[in-house]
């Protein structure tokens, strides 16, 4: 699919009319940034919950789990769908679906009577989130040329970077005095002054295109890739690992069901319309960056495990505290970002990168040496040096991933690089999980539970650490590109010609 915009032609108003387009691009980036905004701190408020939802409902922490659990696995089957939607429905369409399915979404999980109603909530919020994310990187590659977008995705990263840390913190506020059911009270009010914003500025930015779906596709992306999360989700709570029937068998079903999902979409790339466009692999430059996201979603979600689970089970702070321990780091990566962003856009990923990538190394490393009597000051500093790193790393990747795709690739490319960080967030905490309850269980005939907990802790910062060394050794090779002899030429090598 080719993008339209809506522009006027070459006139003697042609100064004008750019202006009138840039401003209505920068209306759409924002109200879409504002959504993402709210959708992504959700998340994170429900989180600091779970605790308090297992005693109101009266259901053990592995069942209340289902509500991150769910969460992540919805995500995983909706996202490699969203593809599709931005080329057949509207930008306004699938703005308001998105809005509107959250929205209902956190109503019912406010006024959920059981655990039951408020999961099938949860689930719809994020059948919202999945439409979001991939819809707001999608109009900025659409809208914004090659040249600025280290600058916009640095403004992006604000909002992605900071909801997350404003999320522990602002939960933890409202349980502190509140009853839980006022964290979907909360944002319920934000919800709907959004989608009251987006309905008198959004404009539709794009023509729809008449595409089919493939119906077997569907299933077989909602088996290979949901499942897929599940069986990971499943590896890192189960004590018997990979020996658990549940565990081997939902990943061998999701395995098979991805092959199949592939097979079929790149069977549909000459033969009909893919759910999912593979093509935009054969694009060198977009392959490593989305092998470097992929990375650094692994360790971004494994950490974001094991630091707060270290902080409370461990030195004994509570999930307010927490959320402050937290708030700083979240804080300067979003303040730092667009400067990081212009850097970008100026000298290109490589050299940012790379520096990001050795100081989330040392950061992790440093976290590995963390014992139980080491002090909040130096967690915190070692936090904020790890966000930092993050953010060195996130913005300029991103820019450089999405530089050299058509615009035809667009929403596929984006699908795929959220889909794929779903996924590879599934992996990072079943592994780093699994090191750390295996470490933790050896190192408990020895030593007492607290430091047998930190024991562990520490060994899954040094698998971390070895994660991010493998960022750090691939982010030399990365640079802003364009296709060889323009958006043509790309075209033409992606289809194969």
């Amino acid at each position: 699919m080719t993008e339209h915009l809506t522009t006027a032609p070459p006139t003697a108003a042609a100064p004008a009319a750019t202006e009138d387009t840039e401003a209505r691009d920068r209306s759409i980036i924002t109200v879409l940034l504002i959504a993402t905004f709210v959708v992504i701190l959700n998340e994170t408020i429900m989180n600091v919950a779970l605790p308090r939802l297992s005693e109101e409902f009266n259901v053990a922490a592995s069942v209340v789990q289902w509500l991150a659990t769910a969460f992540m696995l919805t995500m995983a089957v909706v996202i490699p769908a969203t593809g599709f939607l931005m080329q057949r429905l509207t930008t306004r369409t699938v703005f308001f679906a998105a809005m509107g399915i959250f929205g209902l979404g956190t109503l019912l999980a406010g006024l959920a009577p059981n655990f039951e109603i408020l999961l099938l909530a949860c689930i719809a919020q994020a059948i919202g989130t999945a439409i979001m994310t991939p819809l707001l990187f999608t109009t900025v590659l659409t809208l914004v040329p090659a040249s600025r977008r280290g600058a916009v995705m640095g403004t992006i990263t604000i909002m992605i970077a900071v909801a997350p840390a404003l999320g522990p913190t602002v939960g933890g506020a409202i349980l502190q005095y509140l009853s839980w059911r006022y964290l979907f009270f909360f944002v319920l009010p934000i919800v709907l002054a959004v989608t009251a914003y987006g309905a008198r500025t959004l404009v539709n930015y794009s023509e729809p295109q008449r595409v089919s779906l493939d119906l077997p596709s569907f299933p077989l992306a909602a088996l290979g890739f949901g499942g897929l999360v599940y069986s990971l989700s499943s590896l890192g709570e189960s004590h018997a690992g990979l020996g658990a029937p549940l565990v081997s068998g939902s990943l061998l079903v999701s395995l098979v069901s991805l092959g199949l999902f592939v097979w079929r979409q790149i069977f549909l790339q000459r033969h009909g319309t893919p759910l999912l466009d593979f093509r935009v692999l054969r694009y060198p430059i977009y392959t490593l960056g989305l092998t470097v996201l992929a990375l650094l979603a692994l360790v971004l979600f494994g950490s974001g495990i094991l630091l707060p689970m270290y902080v409370q089970q461990v030195r004994g702070l509570d999930p307010l505290q927490t959320g402050l321990l937290m708030l700083p780091g979240g804080l300067l990566m979003g303040l730092l970002s667009p400067a990081i962003g212009r850097m970008s856009d100026r000298s290109g990923p490589k050299a940012l990168a790379t520096a990001g990538g050795i100081m989330l190394t040392l950061a992790l490393w440093g976290l590995s040496r963390i014992t139980a009597e080491t002090g909040v000051p130096h967690i915190l500093s070692l936090h904020v040096v790890m966000s930092l790193a993050m953010a060195m790393i996130f913005t300029p990747v991103f820019s450089a991933t999405s530089s050299p795709l058509p615009s035809r690739f667009y929403g596929h490319g984006s699908a795929l690089i959220s889909t794929l960080q779903q996924v590879a967030g599934a992996a990072g905490t079943a592994l780093l999980v699994t090191v750390m309850t295996s470490r933790a269980a050896q190192a408990a005939t020895e030593m007492a539970p607290p430091l047998a907990q930190a024991e562990g802790i520490r060994a899954a910062f040094l698998v971390a650490a070895g994660v991010s060394l493998l960022v750090t050794l691939l982010a030399p090779f990365l640079r802003n590109g364009t296709p060889p002899g323009g958006e043509a030429e790309g075209e033409r090598i992606a289809m194969g010609h």
